[in-house]
């Protein structure tokens, strides 16, 4: 029994599941073996064509003679033949005024209760638009026309198109019952047979100049019908194609033409790979619609519709890219408004230097006692070096065993010793330099009872002159007094302390000379001057302990001697006495005389410390080490301190306490022994340090035009070669790989280019530590400058000429809109490329190689890895999984994607003749198969580089921070 309720079951369920019409062309079932078809379509299924009677006949309209009720039809001129006023592959377009009025009472229409009763007030006479634009819902029929698919499928190919803006102001049943509002119905015909047909839903028209349309809607869908030539009957099969489209749909229609017709494109993004931007051209479009002639009248029935306009809108990457440059530049606004009002708060703080004893320097002795100084020679376990010397650790290198000392303001204190006793390293430790090994002991810094009371001021001068060689000797001391004294004084002050200076230290003579040096074309000053230049910078900050290594080092006597006598009246001063403390390696009998005490290193200890003059040849001459008639103090101490030294005596001498003492070397702490002296910071404000940096670049770019007029004339000579090579490439296959060929050369180009920045890593490099170790500025600052003045004129403009002559001769696209979009990729991949090389090259030479020349060859590597992995040489897709991640960590794979997609999104079509077959096809289908570039990454591309920029710009400032500083 059972069995048999299952049997019957499963036959009424079969007759019932073969009872249910399947409707073609989108029809909608209306009952079980009927459906409601499409304008044009009838038949139970909504298979077979009809082209009789009229479009206000709805379902009820004659088929095709020969057409059955269940399958599709041949369209021919004689099976289908137009009555007067109508067109189209299945008469559905009307193109008479009053053809739709006559249509639509013959088929027993009555407008004033079909059409929008409650506005009979307007005029419901039906009147034919054939115009682009929709109001209700108009019909279209086009010539599709295109090289290649004539190729394949020579035949006449023809698009219908049903647009439907509002159902509920059009006469047409079809549209009413079967198209909702906002909606697309299309067919593709070919030879008067229907090859697919396609739909789309949440449609927006907008209106396109005078009367030109674009729609854009969603929910593309395609079906391909089962044995028509497109669909397995021909040469070639496009049902998986078609059947696979959907997404967003666009169809733009220009204003009509003289002839009557307009041009229009429809666009999807499988089309548009395929046939390029414009997607699939349609030529020769009629247009008809059947609406009531009070909606045109009074522009009624427009709801819909976005207004006038081009039909785009702003992309999610346009807007990305607009919010980050609008952030950017309100950042740049505030930072500039922050920094102004601390400058004017900084300057109101005083009344200037030479006012209420603000100029005020000097009454500081300073008290060193028991410094220890030890560089660990062993790595450690946990790092680059131990974190603290061991006890009994025998490889340890002791610098400085248990120096002690004293100088007060007023005198002039001499360090002598040979090369290797810890003479440098002594004074670095007193100046508060940074060092890399281990120190203990206590470095003091009494000052008079009679002056406020304050952190004192060191100012140190090193062996090296390193000084800014294109500036005069004036400008060089200007710009250390604006950055280094109080932001309250002004500058006139400013530039009366630089003529004190200059008369001090009597550099008169060539106040307007400019200082030169190795890496300088122009002579000069001479060696003695460019010491008290480098005193000079000093000297103007006002400080309050003067230390200076080797200050006659490298000089003739004379000059040497008038660096002494500079340093002795300074150390004199009635009105500010400073202590000034030198180390000395071999001073002649006149210089030796001027120093009011002494000190005498050997093997890191102290030999002597105590009064000058011949106060040191006593007490050794008491130690039974006299001194000979005649003979200069200062080599006689010497002559000990080497002999002490081959005998590695442990024995520290104190001249004045008569006690020898032994020192162990207990060593507790890393860095600088000073424990009351804060972290120098730059006296002047950050809007200052932009201003004078800027300043000095600027004068330092227009008087050394050498490395400039290169980069210019350089930029100009490739651009006329690169132009010259790639001269007018084409559309053709040959064409494209030319194009994309001079696209890639750019690129490599620029990241090559960016590699001169090592010349200016390496020339600045040594006056930065120089100036940051004394607290001129922040390396934020002279980071904005330098990269300001290097990025702008030796990398953006050189790039925007190279680009500019090949972009014209090479005939890439003609677009103005384009040809900026190239130049600014060019712009952004330069500059992020200067900043990789500089962040890289300052690491590379400040913390792991000092070598110059490897880093420039690491860095040449790094621009062989970006051609790598750019996609010109190899298919980004093909790459292993294993390797495939490098490809995002490369800016030049972003660059010329993006410079290849604005070349391919100007509308660029591949047309050339492959064995005498004419082939015309989108150069956005080309590039994707060839390098497997998204024609859609442009503006992801853009905001990449952004974003290179931003990481490269904070690897350049930790670098900077971390690595380039002074260590001694």
């Amino acid at each position: 029994m059972v069995g048999i309720l299952w049997a019957v079951s499963g036959l009424v369920l079969a007759n019932f599941v073969q009872a249910q019409v399947v409707c073609e062309n989108y029809g909608l079932p209306i009952n079980s073996s009927a459906c409601s078809c499409p304008p044009g379509f009838g038949g139970p299924t909504c298979s077979a064509p009809a082209c009789g009677g009229n479009i206000f006949q709805a379902d009820q309209r004659p088929l095709v003679s020969g057409a059955s009720a269940s399958s599709f039809g041949n369209i021919s001129a004689s099976a289908c033949a137009c009555p007067t006023g109508w067109t189209g592959t299945e008469c559905n377009v009307c193109q008479a005024t009053t053809v739709c009025q006559s249509a639509f009472n013959a088929a027993g229409g009555n407008s004033s209760n079909v059409i929008a009763p409650q506005q009979n007030n307007l005029n419901n006479t039906l009147t034919c638009n054939t115009q682009p634009r929709v109001w209700a819902a108009g019909e279209m029929s086009c010539a599709v026309i295109n090289p290649t698919l004539e190729s394949v499928f020579p035949l006449l190919s023809t698009l219908n198109i049903l647009r439907t803006l509002n159902t509920s102001l059009t006469p047409q049943p079809n549209a009413t019952s079967f198209g909702p509002s906002g909606s697309i119905y299309a067919q593709l015909w070919y030879d008067g047979v229907e090859q697919f047909y396609c739909a789309a839903s949440g449609c927006s028209q907008s209106v396109v100049g005078s009367n030109g349309a674009a729609w854009s809607c969603s929910g593309l869908q395609c079906t391909c019908r089962p044995g028509t030539t497109f669909c397995g009957a021909g040469s070639l099969n496009l049902t998986g194609v078609i059947d696979t489209l959907g997404g967003q749909l666009i169809i733009t229609c220009d204003s009509l033409a003289a002839n009557g017709t307009a041009s229009c494109s429809f666009k999807q993004s499988v089309l548009q790979s395929v046939f390029g931007s414009a997607g699939l051209q349609l030529t020769d479009c009629v247009f008809g619609e059947c609406v009531r002639q009070g909606f045109i009248d009074g522009a009624v029935g427009t709801s819909g519709s976005s207004g006038t306009g081009d039909g785009g809108s702003l992309g999610g990457g346009v807007i990305a890219g607009l919010a980050v440059v609008g952030a950017s530049i309100v950042l740049a606004l505030l930072g500039f408004l922050i920094g102004w009002t601390r400058q004017r708060k900084q300057r109101r703080l005083g009344a200037g230097l030479f006012g209420e004893g603000k100029g005020q320097h000097g009454g500081f002795a300073v008290e060193w006692s028991d410094v220890t100084y030890v560089v660990p020679q062993t790595y450690g376990s946990k790092g680059w070096l131990r974190t603290g010397p061991s006890k009994g650790q025998d490889d340890d290198k002791i610098i400085l065993d248990g120096i002690s000392g004293r100088v007060e303001p007023g005198q002039l204190l001499a360090i002598l010793g040979p090369s290797g006793a810890g003479k440098t390293t002594l004074i670095e430790i007193l100046a508060n330099k940074s060092k890399s090994g281990y120190t203990s002991g206590s470095v003091r810094f009494p000052s008079d009872p009679s002056r406020e009371a304050r952190t004192p001021r060191i100012g140190f001068v090193p062996q090296q002159d390193v000084l800014p060689v294109m500036l005069t000797v004036y400008e060089a001391l200007l710009f250390a007094a604006r950055l280094r004294l109080p932001e309250y004084v002004t500058d006139a002050e400013k530039r009366q302390r630089v003529e004190d200076v200059i008369e001090q230290l009597g550099l008169t003579h060539v106040r307007d000379s400019r200082i030169g040096g190795k890496s300088s074309h122009a002579r000069g000053i001479s060696g003695g001057e460019m010491r008290r230049v480098s005193i000079g910078l000093e000297l103007v900050a006002n400080p309050d302990v003067l230390v200076l290594d080797e200050p006659t080092s490298g000089l003739d006597s004379v000059s040497a001697a008038k660096v002494v006598s500079v340093l002795h009246a300074l150390a004199h001063d009635s009105d500010n006495p400073t202590a000034v403390i030198a180390t000395i390696h071999q001073p002649s009998s006149q210089i030796y005389r001027v120093f009011d005490r002494v000190v005498l290193l050997a093997g890191g200890r102290s030999l002597y410390e105590g009064l000058g003059g011949y106060a040191p040849a006593e007490y050794f001459a008491a130690q039974g080490s006299p001194c000979a008639p005649g003979y200069n103090v200062a080599d006689h101490l010497l002559d000990l301190a080497h002999e002490s030294s081959s005998q590695k005596d442990s024995s520290s001498f104190n001249k004045e306490s008569g006690t020898v003492t032994t020192n162990p070397p207990t060593v507790t702490e890393r860095g600088s022994a000073f424990k009351k002296l804060a972290k120098l910071r730059s006296a002047a404000a950050f809007l200052t340090q932009l201003q004078v940096l800027a300043g000095r670049e600027w004068k330092v770019l227009r008087r050394d035009k050498t490395f400039f007029l290169a980069h210019i004339m350089i930029s100009a000579a490739l651009g006329l070669f690169v132009g010259g090579l790639y001269w007018k490439t084409g559309d053709s296959i040959a064409g494209f790989q030319s194009r994309v060929g001079s696209l890639f050369f750019l690129g490599s180009l620029t990241a090559f280019s960016t590699l001169s920045a090592l010349h200016n890593v390496l020339a600045t490099r040594p006056l930065f530590v120089r100036e940051r170790s004394n607290a001129y500025y922040s390396p934020a600052a002279w980071l904005f400058v330098r990269l300001l003045f290097d990025v702008l004129p030796l990398r953006v403009i050189p790039i925007i000429i190279v680009s500019t002559i090949t972009y014209w001769m090479a005939g890439l696209a003609p677009h103005p809109a384009n040809f900026f979009k190239f130049l600014l990729i060019l712009v952004l991949f330069t500059i992020c490329m200067t900043l990789f090389v500089t962040s890289s090259l300052n690491f590379l030479i400040g913390a792991a190689i000092p070598d110059g020349g490897l880093a420039l060859l690491l860095s040449a590597l790094m621009g062989l890895y970006q051609m790598t992995f750019a996609g010109f040489f190899v298919h980004l897709q093909s790459i292993p999984q294993l390797l495939r991640w490098l490809q995002w960590m490369c800016p030049l794979k972003y660059a010329l994607e993006a410079l290849s997609v604005n070349e391919v999104n100007s509308g660029l079509q591949i047309r050339d003749v492959l064995q005498g077959v004419p082939v015309q096809t989108s150069a956005a289908l080309i590039m994707n198969i060839l390098f497997g570039f998204d024609a859609q990454n442009y503006y992801r591309d853009v905001l990449v580089l952004f974003a290179f920029i931003a990481g490269f710009g904070v690897g350049v400032v930790v670098v900077v921070w971390i690595w380039v500083r002074e260590t001694r």
